[in-house]
């Protein structure tokens, strides 16, 4: 009986042969098959902007992430662009890309309503229909102490290069623009202005032990807005026999290091104009760049510190003092302008001084998000003016 229970419970676990075959079929496909690489899109994002914190970007522009398809949304595939065209997204649905990182944000002014009438409209419409996200640092990656003018900078040749406009850490101090300080003599004055400080909002109190001609007394140091500041002032000018030993500091945000917007490079050793303008080219691979000479220059003549901007680099060059002028575009009258005090200008179009730098971001995220994305660059990309 007891073999006979053996050989039924043998019977049940052996399951027939072709459903074994096709179960172990299955398994070593699994085994030989390496899994792509994926992250889901939140983590991803959340990885993006601790490479390039937002706040570092300009407060007109538009960053992050600018379309979402609905969650989970896992990454397999990143396509990298300077910018996004509807000839870029086709790219994109051909090779599969999940998100396609655009540097330039394809959506900047509010769109009204998403229809099929406008190239940009229909990008949206394309992304969502097909599960792309898309997401634009632009601004960031300027500011970068590696990013996209740095990466221009390279082309100069031996240089010490620093941010135009020095980036501010943004989250310091957490609050208020001002800081209070004074000495209260006792416990009852504390009491008094502590009342007093519960109807004005925006305010961060610290107090601490002092000694003021041997007597002790309590320190107290407050941080608020300037809004706020006004409304502190006025109470203690009231009450000033309570107060003493106060003191306002203006509370300025520290600099980043290597961080903002354009660089100003000094050359290791001078060179003349003309030996720049082919550094340029040869770094853009660039058959072509534009020039203005400065009043009194020639292109034999000396150049020794640059100031650039990738991009439309009017408003972050004008005023600095520099040989040279190194920008994707200005206005006609910024042109002369610079070109009147004697600054060369150089011009190369506005995304030229931009797009090469994906090149370098491609292997610096790769590290950056431990492989875990497969990190394409677009290959329909390009600037759309042409030298004919």
């Amino acid at each position: 009986m007891l073999s006979s229970c053996v050989r039924l419970v043998s019977l049940k676990f052996h399951p027939p042969r072709s459903l074994v075959s096709r179960k172990f079929q299955a398994f070593q496909f699994l085994v030989s098959s390496p899994s792509r690489p994926f992250m889901d899109l939140k983590a991803l994002v959340s990885s993006l902007n601790d490479f390039a914190s937002l706040s570092l970007a300009e407060n007109w522009d538009n960053v992050g992430l600018l379309v979402e398809p609905s969650p989970p949304h896992t990454v397999k595939t990143l396509l990298l662009t300077n910018d996004l065209t509807e000839e870029v997204m086709e790219e994109a649905l051909q090779k599969k890309a999940d998100l396609i990182l655009s540097y330039h944000p394809p959506i900047f002014r509010p769109l009204k309503r998403i229809t099929w009438k406008t190239w940009k409209e229909r990008l949206v419409i394309r992304a969502l229909e097909n599960r792309i996200g898309i997401y634009s640092p632009h601004t960031a990656y300027d500011a970068l102490p590696q990013g996209v003018n740095n990466w221009l900078a390279k082309g100069l040749g031996g240089c010490t290069s620093l941010p135009i406009h020095p980036s501010k850490a943004p989250s310091y101090p957490t609050i208020g623009t001002h800081r209070v300080e004074f000495n209260i003599n006792d416990t009852p004055s504390m009491d008094k202005f502590m009342s007093a400080v519960k109807e004005i909002p925006e305010v961060s109190i610290t107090t601490f032990s002092a000694r003021n001609d041997g007597e002790e007394q309590i320190r107290v140091s407050l941080n608020c807005t300037q809004k706020a500041l006004l409304q502190v002032v006025a109470f203690l000018s009231e009450n000033s026999r309570l107060y003493q030993k106060t003191e306002i500091l203006s509370l300025e945000k520290p600099l980043l290091l290597n961080t903002g917007m354009g660089r100003s490079c000094t050359l290791d050793e001078s060179v003349s104009l003309a030996t720049m303008i082919e550094r340029i080219k040869g770094h853009l691979k660039l058959p072509h760049v534009r020039l203005a000479l400065g009043a009194g220059k020639t292109l034999e003549s000396k150049v020794r510190v640059v100031a650039l901007c990738a991009g439309a680099g009017s408003s972050v060059l004008q005023g600095v003092e520099a040989d040279l002028y190194l920008t994707g575009e200005m206005s006609h009258h910024d042109v002369l302008d610079a070109a009147a005090q004697g600054i060369n200008v150089i011009l190369c179009d506005h995304s030229n001084t931009e797009r090469g730098f994906l090149s370098e971001l491609q292997d610096t995220l790769a590290v950056h998000l431990e492989n875990k994305v497969n990190i394409i660059l677009s290959e329909t990309d390009r600037d759309p003016l042409q030298v004919v």
